[in-house]
């Protein structure tokens, strides 16, 4: 039997993936085998010794210790792309927002209640302070061409705007699902001098955190209009209100207002709402679960955030042996010493690494592995996690 806590309320759809005679649910258990969570910020947070794996169901984990994690051996999955049109949707309305006034309209409007027959008037009249642009023949820079940055490109680009891309980790399985008519440039220098609006959608990382910043703002063409709903960190924020007052930068949408955000002129800010849709929250919590089901029960790790991708199909009905260890040389040729000299035999292996990390998946003939294999396993240096999971 599994135990899993949820840190936030997931959605249902999700959490009925887990089957009840396999898995209990609880938010207050104290030695879980997995967590599923949302915005909860485990920073500090004792990670119990039971913990094998936590899923985000969403696409940021800013909220979650990963390096602790990893040296835990304790898996982190998020779910990219399970948002991704409702990020896409709300990026969309962003460039109609930036360009016609309509949040400052409709404010305006609110002002004309009570004033009876003279509304219409008064509409009449007023009007001529909100006018806009439209966004046809205007050019689109998008920053970033994973999951959504694809959707927000193809759906401008079928808008009538010129879109330009920049993506210089664009994966195969992005490419492939991008229009042809979207422009890939491999500078950023061009993608920054040719944009009417600029949407930045690439994660946080310590390399990308304050990626539009003065230098880069420096390049972009007078009146562009900024949009950010992707993290707030991505934009430097004394830069960014230098570039509003100056005028260099017209308008300034963000899906994160903080304080420095709220007191800037020209900003749009709305409330975090880019996956707060229910078809949003539904994708997430089903993505987590099977990602969290697959790791538990099968060992496969997908959508991992510090573990290597690693997939493999069960070929026996014996017991599977799970290794994470440090990426030096020898490791694979000591595990497998050490499993045959405990007369263990290996039916299939696989090892995929990233960076630091390696983690091995074996099947065996064997059903059952001993607490004294294992413990031979674990002696191994360089190995810091061991699981097996029984035939």
């Amino acid at each position: 039997m599994y135990k899993i806590q949820n840190l936030n309320q997931i959605d249902q759809e999700g959490l009925k993936l887990f089957p009840a005679a396999n898995y209990e649910i609880n938010s207050e258990f104290t030695n879980p085998d997995g967590i599923i969570l949302r915005s909860f910020k485990m920073h500090g947070m004792e990670m119990p010794v039971s913990l094998k794996a936590i899923a985000r169901a969403g696409a940021g984990v800013n909220n979650i210790p990963v390096d602790e994690c990893t040296e835990k051996g304790i898996v982190v999955f998020n779910t990219p792309g399970a948002n991704a049109n409702g990020v896409k949707e709300l990026v969309i309305a962003g460039l109609m927002l930036t360009s016609r006034k309509i949040a400052e309209s409709i404010e305006w409007a609110k002002t004309l209640k009570g004033k009876g027959d003279e509304i219409p008037a008064l509409v009449e009249a007023g009007k001529k302070n909100y006018g806009g642009q439209e966004i046809k023949n205007k050019t689109l820079g998008v920053i970033g061409l994973g999951a959504i940055g694809v959707l927000v490109a193809n759906a401008a680009q079928s808008l009538g705007m010129r879109v330009i891309g920049y993506d210089p980790y664009m994966s195969v399985k992005s490419a492939l699902r991008l229009s042809r008519n979207v422009e890939v440039t491999y500078s950023a220098e061009a993608l920054l001098s040719q944009a009417d609006y600029i949407t930045v959608n690439v994660p946080q990382t310590p390399e990308t955190k304050g990626y539009i910043n003065k230098e880069r703002i420096a390049l972009m063409k007078d009146g562009v209009k900024v949009l950010n709903f992707a993290r707030g960190g991505l934009v430097n924020n004394a830069d960014i209100a230098e570039a509003l007052e100056s005028g260099k930068v017209s308008c300034y949408i963000t899906d994160f207002p903080d304080a420095e955000v709220m007191d800037m002129k020209n900003v749009i800010a709305i409330p975090h709402l880019g996956a707060s849709t229910e078809e949003s929250e539904t994708n997430c919590a089903i993505m987590a679960v099977e990602q969290l089901r697959e790791y538990l029960e099968n060992g496969n790790i997908i959508n991992s955030v510090n573990f290597p991708a690693a997939e493999m199909d069960r070929t026996t009905d014996g017991a599977r042996i799970l290794i994470a260890n440090k990426n030096i040389p020898n490791m694979v040729g000591q595990i497998t010493t050490a499993l045959a000299s405990a007369n263990v035999n290996i039916a299939n292996m696989l090892n995929r690494n990233r960076g630091d990390i390696a983690y091995n998946i074996i099947d065996v003939y064997r059903k059952e592995v001993e607490k004294e294999i294992v413990d031979i396993l674990e002696g191994i240096e360089g190995v810091f996690m061991v699981r097996v999971i029984p035939g």
